[in-house]
């Protein structure tokens, strides 16, 4: 697997030369600066691929290139926004990066309710606690009929919650949830979220995969003769957020964006994290199911609470099986490699680490510090090299 890492440009607090020094090859990046669903000029990009070349890296992943949400909706202006989308594939194939990670999340884009949750190793995780959250639709933003998307006993938690909450902990919680953590395609305020979460309303899961199936019918011929792999993130979390829906969340849903365009350039971005955030879904089952079609993987972890609460563990523990997935995807390799597939090293970057040590107290992008990645790619590559000194023909 090749070892990458998300920089989010020159303004990242962690610099490529400590990325370089974390042992990664491949650099995940986008146009930060340029993230309103315009067309990204070719000069920008070949920009940043050059000061990625010259530090030494590939550009591996573009993570992401932004859809408006126009295009989500279908409504008007989305046939300007979706040639914008094509002209900025063509320019990341111009670069020559050949994989492209987006998602098609309504609204939200990842969303946490907790950016320095303390570990009982004294460092620090992100987390999404579902009471927090309903804290929030329902008493802060004051959702109109929020009411009906959570059960009544959820209710009653988040209005004992919200009553007893400090109204610093009630800011805080807002700007966590809606002023864009890193890489997110927008971020609001409490007047502009209810503006744009009434535009989807009524709008049904099925419509709403029905409009992505449309925009990658339109998108998928572009990227296969450019030469690009596109790969869906999952949402993350794979459910429902503010009553909207989500349909990259489970294995049925996959099934149905692969087979709307049934071809290469139509694949998928693994993570872990993301799928492994409910308990239904069979991520080993996935991965093999799956394998052919995964351009990317994220490999994080997440331990599940019952209520749906989860936060960002260490990467070899959590609640799903990180072993076995690296197996599978091992094991994929191995066998594009004997189908004499040119893809057959798939890009893989450690997510969302701890916040530890001396950077705790610095400026970091949340999720996105320097030590606690470094440790989770330590590991990560570990294991990636056990398995094939215990099983040879991994690496074969």
């Amino acid at each position: 697997m090749k070892e990458t890492w998300r920089w989010f440009g020159p303004g990242d607090p962690v610099p490529l030369h400590h990325i370089k020094q974390a042992g990664a090859t491949g650099i995940v990046s986008a146009l930060h600066h340029l993230y309103r669903g315009e067309a990204w000029p070719l000069d920008e990009v070949i920009k940043r691929r050059d000061e990625i070349l010259a530090a030494g890296f590939a550009w591996s992943v573009v993570e992401s290139i932004p859809i408006h949400n126009s295009i989500k909706l279908r409504s008007a202006f989305h046939e300007h926004f979706i040639g914008a989308w094509k002209d900025t594939l063509a320019a990341v194939a111009k670069a020559g990066v050949e994989v492209v990670c987006y998602n098609f999340m309504p609204v939200v884009d990842w969303t946490r309710t907790d950016l320095q949750w303390q570990l009982p190793t004294t460092g620090y995780a992100l987390r999404f606690d579902a009471v927090d959250f309903a804290v929030y639709d329902l008493f802060i933003l004051e959702r109109k009929s929020a009411e009906a998307d959570y059960p009544e006993d959820r209710v009653r938690a988040a209005h004992d919650r919200f009553h007893s909450m400090p109204q610093v902990r009630r800011i805080d919680l807002e700007q966590t949830i809606i002023a864009g953590l890193p890489g997110a395609e927008a971020s609001y305020n409490r007047e502009t979220i209810r503006n744009l979460i009434a535009e989807y309303r009524g709008v049904t899961a099925a419509e709403l995969r029905s409009n992505l199936a449309a925009f990658l019918r339109e998108i998928v011929p572009v990227a296969q003769e450019a030469g690009v792999r596109l790969a869906i993130h999952p949402d993350d979390p794979p459910w429902s957020l503010f009553g909207l829906p989500r349909v990259v969340s489970t294995a049925d849903d996959v099934r149905a964006i692969l087979t709307s365009c049934d071809t290469l350039a139509n694949g998928l971005t693994f993570c872990v994290g993301s799928f492994g955030a409910r308990a239904d879904n069979d991520l080993l089952a996935m991965a093999r199911e799956f394998g052919a079609r995964i351009h990317f993987v994220h490999l994080r972890q997440v331990t599940r609470e019952l209520d749906g609460s989860f936060h960002e563990a260490e990467h070899l523990a959590g609640s799903s099986d990180m072993v076995g997935v690296i197996r599978t995807m091992l094991e994929e390799e191995a066998q594009r490699r004997r189908a004499g597939r040119p893809d057959h090293e798939i890009p893989m970057r450690p997510d969302h680490g701890h916040l530890l040590a001396d950077d705790i107290g610095k400026k970091i992008n949340p999720g996105y510090s320097l030590v606690g990645r470094l440790k989770g790619l330590a590991e990560l590559r570990g294991v990636v090299n056990g398995l094939k000194y215990a099983i040879p023909e991994l690496a074969r």
